[in-house]
């Protein structure tokens, strides 16, 4: 059979993920009264929650006596990782753009890979539907960015297609007919080259993405480079310096129909396809016939930016909301993430209980943190930093190209924080709609924290994406939290009235009648300095005054944040507690003494 392998990438919320969703629909995988759910291809429990991909995965549909193979990317740069491996996979990328957004950093981030491989894109513009659509303008956008990558010309004589996967048609032209997505299909089969297929030589396949499963172990996905392989055949993993990692018998072989994994008895040189009966092979190693002894080339991925110390929880409350608390457990879990994760580094960490586990930014570490949560574990972890590297004996940071739309109103308040934060103002254009678009390169040390900022300055109306850029020279210090905040100076079950008394020091983090502990941030101070209080302390009675000759007190709605929040709100003496029940702050030492002589330089 005929195949063509293809990615879909985007900016976020672009709409690969209902593209995918119409594509499977009226290419016939699913029958008329099947019941299939929205964003099918967000199978995760977190992306469905969130309305994100966090991990690629491939699809099929046949079209015309043609297998495609289509991978589903996610649009977030924090998980361009996951992108980065995939087009090694694939022939072909569908570039997707909002008609209205145009091109946004993450399309730049992939599109450069793609074109550096040689792919050649289809260019979608998507939502046309929308009344403030500029399409045409969108389109020449495209091209010119395409220019600036230093695309071949045969790149940059792309097809484009006008969609609206929402309402399930796409055309030639914007107000063309508004029919279905055939149009896709022909022009994938059309534009996109077959795999080079190389059936004469060993079996040989580079493994791009590894998952677990409970019944077949280790599963390994990756496109068959050359040759075929069979079921029960002998393979053996090499790394990418040829070296033998281990030999194993191909348990399983499993190819891409519709949303499904289904077993065959072989697969073929071009094929997508998943391998299981392997130990100890992973990401980037090349699964291969005995004969073959060089390893295939992997495409290097780009560094992590910030990490952060993953320890043990160690509060008073340890123990008693999770199950698994021990370093040990801890530690196999990270490593084992690491593993299929290449946009990870993990290490350890100086202490002899925290690991450093280092990515591409706070919703990457975030989403693993909300993951670990979820299956019991308990643990803390400390506010993001910057991944320095020395250049030419030079301490550089990392550089990031922020993209805001703002509504005009409300610009400059935002370019007034991002320069404080040591930004530069690269753009500032109106993007449609009554918006403006600010472009700014930030050090990535400036941008954390500074969401939850965006979205107060610009009442929730704001839009921003940011992308890694570069490395420069460190750019000094920068602005840190100016509030301080409320700690508890002893343990037990908060109070309504003590709360009351409280509020007038500023924002509390909870209510009443929660555990807490001391050293525990209970809320945000409203001066600098941190100030110890006691959420604990209840009205003296007296033979004058009874409990009920008072009015109930009524307490203000307490601030809730969220845990990617709590990460980069907590400063550098702070930690995040995380338990399956609770997310809380806390201070890193909880012994007032001992922060006392920590904030003196360690002097007695």
């Amino acid at each position: 059979m005929k195949i063509r392998n293809i990615a879909i990438i985007a900016h976020v919320d672009h709409g690969k993920t209902t593209l995918v969703d119409v594509l499977l629909k009226q290419s016939g995988t699913f029958r008329e009264n099947e019941n299939v759910t929205e964003r099918a291809m967000d199978s995760g429990e977190l992306e469905r929650e969130r309305g994100i991909t966090i991990t690629a995965k491939p699809t099929s549909v046949e079209w015309k006596g043609t297998r495609i193979n289509i991978v589903d990317t996610p649009g977030h740069a924090d998980f361009g990782g996951e992108v980065e491996r995939i087009l090694s996979m694939v022939d072909g990328v569908l570039l997707l753009v909002d008609a209205a957004e145009g091109a946004m950093p993450q399309t730049k981030f992939v599109t450069g890979k793609a074109l550096k491989l040689g792919l050649k894109p289809i260019v979608v513009v998507n939502k046309v539907d929308k009344p403030e659509q500029r399409a045409y303008e969108v389109q020449d956008e495209i091209f010119d960015l395409f220019s600036t990558m230093d695309a071949t010309d045969d790149q940059l004589d792309f097809p484009t297609i006008f969609a609206s996967a929402k309402n399930g048609w796409a055309t030639a032209t914007p107000d063309g007919p508004q029919d279905n997505m055939d149009i896709i299909f022909d022009t994938i089969l059309e534009h996109v080259p077959a795999p080079t297929q190389i059936p004469d030589e060993p079996f040989s396949m580079l493994a791009t993405t590894l998952e677990s499963d409970p019944f077949l172990g280790r599963i390994l996905t990756g496109r068959v480079h050359s040759g075929t392989a069979k079921m029960g055949m002998t393979v053996k993993a090499l790394n990418a310096a040829g070296e033998v990692i281990e030999t194993g018998r191909v348990s399983k072989l499993l190819a891409f129909q519709g949303l499904d994994r289904v077993p065959v008895d072989e697969v073929h040189s071009g094929d997508l396809v998943a391998i299981a009966g392997l130990s100890k092979a992973t990401v980037a190693d090349t699964l291969c016939d005995t004969a073959i002894t060089s390893a295939l080339e992997a495409q290097p991925v780009d560094p992590p930016t910030l990490s952060m110390m993953f320890a043990v929880n160690d509060s008073p409350l340890a123990g008693r909301e999770g199950t698994k608390v021990t370093s040990r457990m801890i530690r196999d879990r990270l490593f084992a993430e690491a593993e299929g994760n290449v946009a990870l580094r993990i290490t350890d960490g100086e202490g002899s209980d925290g690991f450093d586990v280092a990515g591409r930014g706070e919703l990457q570490l975030g989403v693993l943190i909300e993951q670990m949560r979820r299956e019991g574990f308990e643990l803390t972890v400390s506010r993001p930093r910057v991944v320095m590297q020395e250049i030419d004996g030079v301490k550089h940071e990392p550089l990031e190209e922020v993209t805001a739309d703002v509504d005009e109103e409300y610009s400059g308040i935002v370019v007034e924080a991002l320069s404080l934060r040591k930004g530069k103002m690269i753009d500032m254009r109106p993007s449609g709609g009554g918006k403006t678009r600010l472009v700014f390169h930030v050090p990535a040390r400036g941008m954390i924290g500074y969401l939850g900022e965006f979205l107060t300055e610009t009442r929730g109306t704001g839009i921003m994406a940011r992308t890694f850029h570069s490395y420069i020279p460190f750019a000094g210090p920068l602005p840190g939290r100016r509030n301080g905040v409320l700690i508890s100076n002893s343990a037990g079950t908060t109070v309504p009235y003590a709360l009351f008394n409280l509020e007038g020091r500023g924002p509390l983090f909870l209510g009443a009648q929660i555990k807490v502990y001391e050293g525990m941030i209970i809320g945000e101070h409203s001066r600098p300095g941190d100030l110890e209080v006691n959420p604990m302390k209840g009205k003296q009675l007296s033979n004058v005054r009874s409990s009920g000759t008072d009015e109930a007190v009524r307490l203000t709605t307490p601030r809730s944040l969220s845990l990617e929040q709590m990460i980069s709100y907590i400063q550098d003496d702070e930690q995040v507690e995380v338990t399956r029940e609770n997310v809380r702050m806390r201070k890193r030492y909880l012994d007032p003494n001992i922060r006392k002589r920590q904030a003196r330089g360690g002097k007695r």
